[in-house]
């Protein structure tokens, strides 16, 4: 590595962090206060989910007896409808909104699939249960009366979107409709946490770690105690696998999460709790290819899709520690760790760097433009060339002691 640690910035022992005892200690009576009354705010945001369904329910009904239309308002998900906030550093969803129609070719089976999954969640919330993402799916697949054999859905990536769609006209999030998606995260490091009353020492977790759940608000996950100055995101579980085995937690006092890729919803709002609650700064050890570059940019700013949900997902102070275009030469890696980009690479990248808070960042111009201009990507993984456990050992926690990072 050419540059040496810093004591004087380290992250490791950051001037506003509190006593690891005091932080444990003003987080159990938080966490007391909580389990005490889990249950009544619980009941209190169902009742309110249940109105607002009610509601919606109401503006088909009224419309249909009052002789007109039934049409449902649905804010627009889309690039064209997002902005970014550059004084919160987040992006936001704008002000549009389309129609959807029941007399309409074009959108009456979205309304239809609408009203159904409307229907399905609030089956879900009387019984006091959640279902999966595919579980929602299978709920209201079935075959459409009077059809040949056309069914309520094509496949999940359908039912998905209706149900994004309903968080969006509701205003709730999805944990809120009782609906949850796949696990894929872990974690393990300096932290007990609290899942839905089971108590989770996160330092005694072995080799697989604990997974992260879909569902992490404060009902179901607390945090009671946090003895960790910062969190470490690595893309993959490879590396993951990695700084566990090495205990790098451990040895520098920090929790390390994975998200397996694009990080899901759990992990990136575990992350912006962590954030949030107890101050801790986020570091991010990703791919040097513009789909690194991307997972950075969604975990800082939020992403088109979630615009809506960027206040409780995006991280604005998060950190890239790596991998970057430049240690090709600053760790005199081999060209065996070279992959070359490809035209669809290229394309991505370009698209990238035109993001509106890329644009402005000179860093992440450079970045960009020598990866480009290198011709190749590298993984996390390439830096196993130099040592086994050199990602661990050298070159992070001398990235971390430099403050060496883009913002």
């Amino acid at each position: 590595m050419a540059r040496k640690a810093s004591k004087k910035k380290s992250v490791t022992k950051p001037a506003a962090k509190p006593t690891a005892g005091k932080t444990a200690k003003k987080t159990k009576k938080k966490v007391r206060r909580g389990r005490s009354s889990t249950a009544q705010s619980r009941a209190e945001r169902d009742a309110k989910t249940q109105k607002r369904l009610h509601g919606l329910a109401d503006t088909v009904v009224e419309a249909g007896l009052g002789g007109e239309e039934p049409r449902l308002t649905v804010p627009q998900r889309t690039a064209s409808n997002t902005r970014w906030d550059e004084k919160r550093g987040i992006l936001r969803m704008g002000d549009g909104v389309a129609d959807r129609r029941l007399f309409d070719l074009k959108n009456a089976r979205v309304f239809m699939q609408t009203l159904l999954h409307a229907q399905g969640i609030g089956e879900l919330i009387d019984a006091d249960k959640t279902l999966s993402l595919r579980g929602m799916f299978y709920k209201g697949l079935h075959t459409i009366a009077g059809t040949k054999g056309e069914k309520t859905f094509n496949d999940q990536r359908e039912s998905d979107g209706v149900l994004e769609d309903l968080e969006v006209s509701l205003g709730s999030l999805r944990e809120e409709l009782h609906i949850f998606a796949k696990k894929r995260g872990t974690m393990v490091g300096n932290i007990t946490v609290i899942d839905s009353g089971d108590t989770i020492d996160c330092r005694r977790m072995g080799s697989g770690g604990y997974a992260i759940p879909s569902i992490c608000e404060p009902d179901v996950i607390q945090f009671e105690k946090v003895d960790a100055d910062f969190v470490l995101h690595v893309e993959k579980d490879t590396v993951w696998q990695r700084f566990n085995e090495d205990k790098f937690w451990a040895k520098h006092n920090c929790i390390l999460t994975e998200g397996s890729g694009q990080p899901p919803r759990g992990v990136r709002r575990l992350l912006h709790r962590l954030n949030r609650e107890h101050g801790l700064p986020v570091y991010c050890l990703l791919d040097c290819d513009p789909w690194g570059h991307y997972i950075y940019s969604v975990i800082k700013q939020g992403s088109i899709s979630l615009a809506f949900e960027s206040e409780r997902l995006a991280i604005p102070d998060a950190k890239f520690v790596g991998i970057r275009a430049s240690d090709y030469e600053q760790c005199d890696l081999s060209d065996d760790v070279q992959i070359a980009l490809n035209d669809r690479d290229v394309t991505r990248a370009k698209q990238i760097a035109e993001y509106p808070w890329f644009k402005k960042d000179r860093q992440w111009q450079r970045e960009i433009k020598r990866m480009l201009d290198n011709g190749f990507k590298m993984e996390v993984e390439s830096l196993i060339t130099k040592d086994i456990s050199y990602v661990t050992e050298t070159y992070t926690p001398e990235r971390l002691g430099a403050a060496d990072w883009l913002g």
